[in-house]
């Protein structure tokens, strides 16, 4: 198990060193190819729903499982990171990744499928949190964007996936092109896991001083370590219901509106493209600000883009709008890796993740049904579109109360402190 595991730790020189930028790279690589468990099936949904004879609602529940073994995964792949490094949950979630693409190939009826599915979710899991958890220990200074390039193998799957996908379906079927996509990531990821084998360096203030800074850091919000986690997994799921409409039904949406399903696998690729540019400028702006400022600007941003949908569905603004969409909400999910880092101890960062990307991966599991459901109740995606609204407002509540009471406590500190240099 340790030589599998890891190769021995890094010193803690290797903190903000090339040694830390190279396995970013790396980990962007590893990210890139697993993360196709997040979005081929949004491409796939017209082929199976139309192969299967059900309902738009029934389709949509293979995403549906996908999340949840997403974001069940999520956990598991975060506490092995913790306790063996981040190797094996790598490997085996390259492993969960072929299984599950090649059984939902061979499926026979949609529970089939969507059992598959599940397991396909379960595997993207080990490229994802585990990865983000990872480099948070490499990099101290520029921590931020580190993370947010790290997340970026989520995004930037997305838009090489989609195409590629839609392509194959039209011309090979959607039943071989599942197989060849977990023959692919069983043959890339594997190799490339090896290259991780290092386990993180300690930073020189050690586990006890960092966990220690952890807890004075959370105690500037005012709120206790489980009160945060709480509201951390509420707000991950709300923002996700609202994120889930736009990314899993556009490719439909698009096809009901008479563009077709390649127009709306186009418009996925723009929106999650300029996700990219998001979690690279959030990351930046993160390090200036700090996590809870920038959360709040993106879910603000992610609502007024949701707002443009109800008003425009013509081709070019369905184009404009998806693309300023990804713009505005790209950051979301980076930045509870590093609200996570920042307030709770380093060796519990995989695990509290892990909890807080399940509630992420859950809103999407519950928004992706949920805007299904809705269609098929109205026969419109207008109504979805407004759900998706009111979900957002409750993460704007949730992460701006936090945000209020940071700022709170430190204008009464600030106005304690002078005062106290008086007393002898």
């Amino acid at each position: 198990m340790t030589t599998l595991t890891h190769a021995g730790p890094a010193p803690a020189s290797d903190v903000d060193s090339k040694a830390a930028w190279i396995r970013l790279w790396i980990a962007l690589a590893i990210g890139t190819i697993g993360s196709v468990g997040m979005w081929s099936f949004v491409v796939v949904l017209p082929a199976v729903q139309t192969d299967f004879g059900v309902g738009r609602g029934e389709a949509s529940l293979p995403f549906t499982l996908t999340m949840i073994g997403f974001g069940v995964g999520g956990i598991l792949m975060g506490r092995l990171a913790d306790r063996f490094g981040v190797i094996l949950p790598i490997v085996a979630g390259a492993i969960c990744l072929g299984a599950g693409y090649v059984l939902s190939g061979m499926a026979a009826n949609l529970w089939q499928f969507a059992l598959a599915q599940g397991l396909v979710g379960l595997g993207s899991s080990g490229s994802f949190g585990p990865i983000m958890s990872d480099i948070s220990h490499w990099f101290a200074r520029r921590r931020g964007i580190a993370v947010a390039i790290a997340s970026c193998g989520n995004y930037l799957s997305g838009v090489i996936w989609p195409p590629l996908v839609q392509y194959f379906i039209s011309t090979q079927g959607w039943r071989p092109t599942q197989t060849a996509i977990g023959i692919i990531c069983i043959v890339s990821m594997l190799p490339l896991s090896l290259l991780m084998r290092r386990s993180a360096p300690a930073h020189p203030a050690g586990h006890g001083g960092a966990a220690a800074a952890a807890a004075g850091q959370r105690d500037s919000l005012g709120v206790s370590a489980n009160t945060l986690m709480v509201l951390l997994f509420i707000a991950g799921i709300a923002c996700c219901v609202a994120m889930s409409m736009p990314q899993v039904h556009i490719v439909a949406y698009c096809g009901d509106l008479g563009y077709g399903p390649a127009r709306g696998a186009e418009m996925l690729s723009a929106m999650l493209g300029f996700g990219l540019i998001s979690r690279i400028v959030c990351g930046m702006v993160a390090d200036r600000i700090g996590g809870v400022a920038t959360l709040l600007l993106s879910s603000v941003l992610q609502g007024v883009a949701l707002t443009l949908y109800v008003f425009f569905d013509g081709l070019i603004s369905l184009y404009v709008i998806s693309a300023l969409f990804g713009l505005f909400q790209g950051g979301l999910i980076p930045m509870y890796a590093i609200l996570v880092r920042q307030f709770f101890a380093p060796s519990e960062v995989g695990t509290r993740l892990g909890i807080i990307l399940m509630a992420t991966l859950g809103g999407m599991a519950l928004g992706g049904w949920m805007s299904g459901f809705i269609f098929d109740l109205t026969g419109s995606y207008r109504a979805a579109f407004l759900n998706g609204i009111g979900w957002n407002l409750i993460n704007v509540t949730i992460i701006g109360w936090l945000l209020l009471r940071a700022n709170r406590r430190s204008c009464r500190g600030s106005e304690v402190r002078p005062n106290s240099q008086l007393v002898p």
